[in-house]
């Protein structure tokens, strides 16, 4: 093995050291059950994201060349038609736990920061992507006659210009919107949520008003506004600055509308009346984050190699990627 193969086997075990899965060592969860433990079959798992293992047999070939991964797993072989059968009866709640449990630890640790610069803050950027599965196989994520597919909705912390992550998912089928999730995952935080035009309906944005939860959402043209009062704006990419109000709604908030590089025109609404209008540009803009954040999703989660096409396989994937993440 080259010492570069023998620092990618460290790394990883190191990695695993840290995940917190205490919770997994009362030996009632697999009492006459099973030789592959619950804690070894979860670091499995999670060592197969951080190392990109695309099949079972992938997986057994690692192991066997990883000997101090597989002390570490706490195991000595394994079979790859075991890990399938364990990954898709083990219950989704056991591994969301382990998920929080991650999250809390990374809350923790960067407690101490306060978002992007200038008064911005936290931000919580709200979204989700939707996985192509095969509709030969997956008949339970059927959305239309070649379409099946399943949904991530997702909330992602940013704490600093460079450091974010995801708090909480909600795994889904293809035909959930956007609109569905947002209950779950737009919640009163020390922190200014940010949506595209499938959050904010009327409904939402009088909830949202009413628990005095901060936002800055797209809105579609759909939405009619009443304009109070224009405000001048400071910068050549922004059309209009200006108090207003919607629907049935009587406390105001603010309708910052600006043109991209592209000449695309972005609709906002936000109840952050104390920064100026690039600011509120550059908030919305910081939705890239979340979109590299899926990318990532994208290109780990091998849905219809590792894993099964079962439901439950599928959702304990997405929550153990995220905890490699």
């Amino acid at each position: 093995m080259n010492s570069k193969s023998i620092g990618r086997e460290m790394l990883i075990c190191q990695c695993l050291s840290l995940l917190p899965t205490e919770d997994f060592d009362c030996p009632l969860i697999d009492y006459g059950k099973y030789k592959l433990t619950t804690k070894s079959l979860l670091k499995v798992f999670v060592a197969a994201q951080l190392d990109q293992w695309s099949s079972y047999a992938h997986m057994e070939e690692k192991l066997r060349a990883y000997p101090k991964l597989c002390k570490e797993i706490g195991m000595e072989k394994i079979s790859g038609s075991q890990l399938c059968r364990r990954i898709n009866e083990l219950p989704t709640e056991w591994i969301q736990k382990l998920f929080v449990r991650v999250v809390a630890i990374i809350n923790q640790l960067t407690e101490d920061k306060k978002g992007l610069p200038g008064g911005i803050g936290r931000l919580n950027i709200v979204d989700s992507t939707e996985i192509r599965l095969p509709k030969q196989l997956c008949d339970w994520a059927y959305i239309s006659k070649d379409h099946h597919a399943v949904k991530i909705h997702t909330r992602l912390v940013v704490v600093s210009p460079d450091v974010a992550y995801p708090d909480k998912i909600i795994p889904s089928t293809g035909t959930v919107s956007d609109y569905e999730s947002s209950s779950f995952l737009v919640e009163e935080a020390d922190a200014t949520y940010v949506m595209d035009r499938g959050y904010p309906s009327k409904d939402n944005l009088m909830e949202w008003q009413r628990k005095n939860i901060s936002f800055v959402v797209r809105i579609s043209k759909n939405l009619r506004l009443i304009t109070l009062e224009n405000h001048p704006t400071t910068h050549p990419s922004v059309i209009q600055d200006a108090k207003v109000r919607y629907g049935l709604s009587k406390t105001p908030v603010r309708y910052v509308e600006f043109k991209d590089e592209k000449d695309q025109t972005f609709r906002i609404l936000t109840t952050r009346f104390d920064l100026t209008d690039v600011q509120i540009m550059e908030i919305y803009r910081n939705r890239w984050m979340i979109e590299l954040f899926f990318k990532w999703v994208k290109q780990h989660l091998k849905l219809t190699k590792i894993w099964s096409t079962k439901p439950q396989g599928i959702w304990n994937q997405m929550f153990l990627a995220l905890i490699a993440f």
